[in-house]
């Protein structure tokens, strides 16, 4: 799906505001603070019902208001579609795709796929491990939707067998019924574990070639590491058995995917540990982009990129570079400080978006400026 307008209402600073997007290219300029970041979260919130930048969903409500409104306009080859989600804290979401109310907008077919960039997102360079698994089980859901029910099934029995630990340990149960809570936890753990080793493997060589091409110094690598060492769900079912004395003194499962880690390389030292906070960012960018890549390859369109605040530390020459790349297929939205930080952001196929406080002013051939109420 490309999307071809957003619309917000009391969406962080903006009261209302509606603006279009290009198919290819749309770049985001203003000063610091004018709230160019608010638009791409409002985009990204429009797209996935959830915002990019906090798990308080309550601060994206514009001051004094109490609800929010994000609606996403585009069109793929069925047709013209409308996304809508309305946002009230306490409350459930009411999220209406092309009308009919959803659950949730990750069963919806027409949904964009979206991938994001933000500089707080280094946490998934550098934080713990779960921010990566969360993250490449997300990549592997945009890959193959239908292998997201190995993720449930996994976590379903997860939360069984650790329901059992916590009873034993409180007095409350025996530990006769874990085995076959073993089995049921491996099979689906091992499912699991392809999944993620499947992902990486497609993903590691564009990540090396594209983190070459962006200026990281030294071979970049991912490195999928998984907590075990077994090839068949009898294998990991015989390693669970064998720490059970400890899984019942803790009262949880300390062995299995839930402890996988996805490693971020530069000639074989970790960037989490290792890296500079420049090496670090390279490393996010050129995934993100070996992911839109993977992506366009598998399902045959790139997800819609968004991009916040990367121009200001490339040099020109890997600017014109990431603007080659991002602009070759697909769509992308770019935010900056000033214009001559994106090559070819003058051309006639860029949209442009000036953004000052509370509005947004549209500078782009054949396109009306649209300013926030």
């Amino acid at each position: 799906m490309i999307v071809s307008r957003l619309s917000l209402r009391d969406f962080r600073t903006y009261d209302r505001v509606q603006v279009p997007l290009g198919p290819g290219l749309t770049v985001v300029h203003g000063r610091n603070g004018a709230g160019k970041t608010n638009l791409l979260e409002g985009l990204y919130f429009g797209c996935t019902a959830r915002s990019c930048r906090t798990s308080n969903e309550r601060e994206v409500l514009r001051f004094d208001q109490a609800a929010a409104r994000i609606e996403v306009e585009g069109h793929d080859r069925d047709g013209d579609h409308t996304i809508a989600v309305g946002f009230q804290p306490g409350e459930d979401k009411r999220i209406k795709v092309d009308g009919v109310p959803v659950a949730r907008l990750l069963d919806a077919a027409v949904r964009p796929l979206v991938s994001v960039f933000l500089p707080e997102r280094l946490e998934l360079v550098k934080g713990p491990p779960a921010l990566r698994r969360s993250h490449l089980d997300a990549v592997i859901t945009a890959l193959w939707p239908g292998r997201t029910a190995n993720r449930t099934a996994y976590r379903q029995a997860l939360a069984q067998r650790n329901a059992l630990l916590a009873r034993y340990k409180h007095g409350r149960g025996g530990r006769e019924a874990l085995a076959a809570w073993d089995l049921e936890l491996a099979r689906h753990g091992i499912a699991l574990r392809d999944d993620r080793a499947q992902a990486v493997a497609l993903l590691q060589d564009p990540f090396a070639e594209i983190a070459a091409e962006l200026g990281l110094t030294g071979a970049g690598e991912l490195r999928y590491r998984p907590r075990t060492k077994a090839t068949t769900a009898a294998e990991l079912a015989a390693e669970l058995a064998e720490r059970v004395d400890s899984d019942l003194e803790r009262g949880f499962t300390g062995h299995g995917p839930h402890r996988d880690d996805l490693a971020l390389l530069r000639d074989g030292r970790e960037l989490r540990v290792y890296g500079s906070q420049g090496e670090q960012r390279l490393a996010l960018l050129a995934l993100l982009l070996a992911e839109r890549d993977v992506l366009a390859a598998e399902r045959g369109a790139p997800p819609l990129l968004l991009l916040d605040d990367v121009m200001s530390e490339l040099d020109a020459d890997r600017r014109a570079l990431l603007v080659a790349r991002i602009t070759a297929a697909g769509q992308s939205l770019v935010t900056t400080t000033d214009l001559a930080h994106v090559p070819g952001a003058e051309d006639a196929s860029v949209v442009r978006l000036h953004v000052t406080p509370g509005a947004v002013h549209v500078d782009a051939p054949g396109l009306r400026a649209v300013d926030a109420a």
